[in-house]
């Protein structure tokens, strides 16, 4: 199991100014967090004005203590960048992912992934839909995986029964244009298992990453 955690920066006129303020030690301590394996990724999320909305971080955590520790740890949540946390658990699809970019890289000066989160109908007939449609939709992933397109996908799960209602997926898109086109083609939106889509842009940070769960290291 992982944890998916979006931290939402304020809208006031100092939220850009607190988030700067905070970002090197926010940078410190997810780089920590990479290099001994409880953070999978850690990405900003933009708006399409490229207003920095808020951060997805996925951890590789299992048990609740890990999100707890974590969020303790973070100075974005401690120092009041973020105006909201939204938290959930999740399971990284074990997928033949390439590597993230290392620490020896330099950051990407604009956009260059997009990250959607998708979430499942709450209907009676939505855990059906979403079985149904699985493997053609995982039989799309993994290539997408092996060649750069998809960068990590995870499952959202409900709690406490550990069923899939939905999924945060980045990709190597750099226009909302171009991830609308790609998952438009996906089993999951053309068989209405994602009902409800929100997208931002991102950028990956170089980070001493560890290799994600299918990827060949």
């Amino acid at each position: 199991m992982a944890w998916i955690v979006l931290g939402f920066d304020g809208t006031d006129a100092e939220a850009p100014a607190r988030r700067a303020a905070v970002r090197e030690r926010h940078l410190g301590v997810i780089g920590a967090m990479a290099a001994d394996g409880r953070l999978a990724l850690g990405v900003p999320l933009f708006e399409p004005d490229g207003r920095v909305a808020g951060s997805l971080m996925v951890l590789s955590g299992e048990a609740p203590a890990a999100l707890e520790a974590y969020l303790a740890e973070e100075p974005f949540a401690r120092e009041g960048v973020w105006a909201r946390v939204d938290s959930m658990p999740g399971r990284i699809a074990p997928l033949p992912y390439r590597r993230l970019p290392g620490p020896s890289g330099e950051p990407p000066p604009r956009r260059t992934h997009t990250v959607i989160l998708a979430m499942d109908g709450t209907d009676e007939g939505a855990p059906a839909r979403r079985q149904a449609a699985r493997p053609a939709h995982l039989e799309r992933m993994r290539p997408a995986a092996a060649e750069g397109v998809l960068t990590l996908g995870c499952a959202v799960l409900d709690v406490p029964a550990g069923q899939m209602i939905g999924s945060v997926v980045v990709t190597a898109h750099d226009t909302d244009a171009a991830a609308r086109a790609f998952w438009e083609q996906d089993p999951y939106v053309r068989q209405e298992v994602w009902r409800d889509l929100r997208i931002w842009g991102t950028r990956i940070a170089p980070l001493p990453y560890r290799p994600l769960p299918g990827s060949d290291g």
